[in-house]
């Protein structure tokens, strides 16, 4: 059974979704106002990564992520670059799903924007206010965060630590600085809506509560998202859903900051690299596997090295699935996964996602996998490799060589070939590389042995 952290709690708990066979998960996107940085790639790829597994594991996921299309920031980049705000929202949510598709990210089964929603926000906003756990100012509309006994569940504090530690604000409109705006009033702005308390625009925290209700029900089985927005963005959209008396997210996923020279990531430090210029330097699935080589609570260091060195890693799990293929090509049976590794595998998974210990695994099974080769042991060997390729496809790891089609006797030289190379006979080994070449096939030398290569791709 999987088992998640929860951040509401505290504890690893098990996964137990509402509905028999079905998860229901929503994850907080982006605010498209600018190019997405390596931070939006961790978290969009820890929740692939669990998504691919509880489909692995026979659930349907419904995956629901939004989309920021109305914000303070995306205003500010309109007037710069003298746009209007629909379009700035636009073009920056083209860069968004470029730069997923380049990550192989799965598409949201559902994809709300928070401008189709303004109608379903104002009517919670206006609810809230009917139940007095809201009220009206002079220049909006906020949250009355004392009426909500536990308050801070998801920062681990008290209210009263809360209000000592919060930051002082000139806002004499609201009754407590931990308040939230639910509705903000502004005048002569190009970009507002009509409401009851004046025109304006609703506050960031109010879209997913309905987004969320809205595709997912009152109650559903997963709420996401980087840690940075577990206060106050989450617990901001909790005590709104709770004063409904709705119950919300059962389990409260945060992934891990990414840290650059042993320091937070953030543009106010300028130490961010895009999104783009990652993926875009190098194998994109680099950043995938370096994400999945740390645990998705804990903090992730990015840096070209690291990134040079998942590439090269990749580069063995690539090297390791042709080789299986290639034996694979030689036998009249479709070989079956080993149980063992599929069982190990799944245990690490199922323990708060412990990508690092489930992608080890898959490296000793390469090593494993090329042993048995090595002394003549086929029917294993295959068996470990048909899971290796399959737990490969569950992590989004695949790469883009996996039709190729190897003629018989293609295969029959390039065996050749590794047997004179095995037994040092280097004089027909360089022969057989020859007759390969002049077929249309280069071999590539690795330590785990030859690469065939169609001479169309090298």
């Amino acid at each position: 059974m999987v088992h998640l952290h929860n951040s509401a709690t505290g504890q690893i708990e098990e996964l137990k979704p509402i509905r028999d066979g079905v998860v229901t998960m929503y994850v907080c996107g982006p605010t498209v106002y600018d190019v997405p940085h390596i931070g939006h790639g961790r978290f969009v790829l820890v929740f692939d990564i669990l998504r691919r597994y509880l489909e692995h594991q026979g659930y349907k996921v419904v995956h629901v992520s939004n989309i920021t299309d109305i914000d303070d920031k995306i205003l500010t980049r309109a007037v710069r670059e003298n746009l209007q705000p629909s379009e700035i929202a636009s073009k920056y949510e083209a860069v968004w799903w470029e730069t997923l598709e380049m990550l192989n990210v799965l598409r949201p089964t559902s994809v709300p924007h928070a401008t189709q929603y303004i109608d379903e926000m104002l009517g919670l906003i206006q609810e809230l206010v009917r139940r007095e756990m809201a009220y009206v100012s002079v220049d909006g509309v906020y949250f009355d965060i004392a009426k909500v006994s536990d308050y801070g569940l998801l920062a681990h504090q008290t209210l009263d630590s809360l209000r000592a530690g919060a930051r002082i604000e000139l806002n004499e409109n609201k009754r407590s600085p931990l308040d939230f705006v639910l509705w903000k009033i502004t005048h002569n702005e190009r970009w507002t809506w009509n409401s009851p308390y004046g025109r304006g625009r609703p506050g960031w925290h109010t879209e997913c509560v309905v987004m969320a209700q809205d595709l997912l029900g009152e109650s559903f089985d997963i709420h996401g998202g980087g840690a940075d927005l577990a206060f106050p963005h989450h617990e901001n959209e909790r005590a709104q859903a709770i004063s409904l008396g709705h119950n919300f997210a059962s389990i409260w996923v945060h992934n891990g900051f990414i840290v650059t020279g042993g320091e937070k990531m953030s543009k106010s430090l300028e130490n961010y690299v895009t999104l783009p210029e990652l993926v875009g330097g190098s194998d994109p699935r680099s950043y995938r596997l370096l994400v999945l080589q740390a645990h998705y609570r804990s903090p992730l260091e990015v840096n070209g090295a690291l990134i040079l060195d998942a590439a090269r890693a990749l580069m063995r799990i690539d090297s390791a699935i042709e080789r299986y293929r290639r034996f694979a090509n030689q036998v009249s049976y479709t070989p079956q996964p080993n149980n063992a590794m599929i069982e190990a595998f799944s245990k690490h998974m199922d323990n708060d996602l412990d990508t690092p210990s489930a992608t080890a695994g898959i490296f000793a099974a390469i090593s494993r996998m090329n042993g048995l080769f090595d002394v003549g042991e086929v029917d294993q060997g295959l068996a470990i490799g048909c899971g290796i390729v399959e737990l490969v496809s569950v992590l989004g790891l695949a790469g883009i060589t996996d039709d190729l089609t190897i003629p018989s006797e293609v295969t029959e030289l390039f065996q050749k070939r590794e047997l004179a190379r095995l037994k040092k006979d280097f004089q027909t080994s360089d022969e057989l590389r020859k007759e390969l070449l002049l077929r249309g096939w280069v071999v590539e030398d690795a330590k785990s042995g030859g690469i065939l290569k169609p001479l169309r791709e090298v």
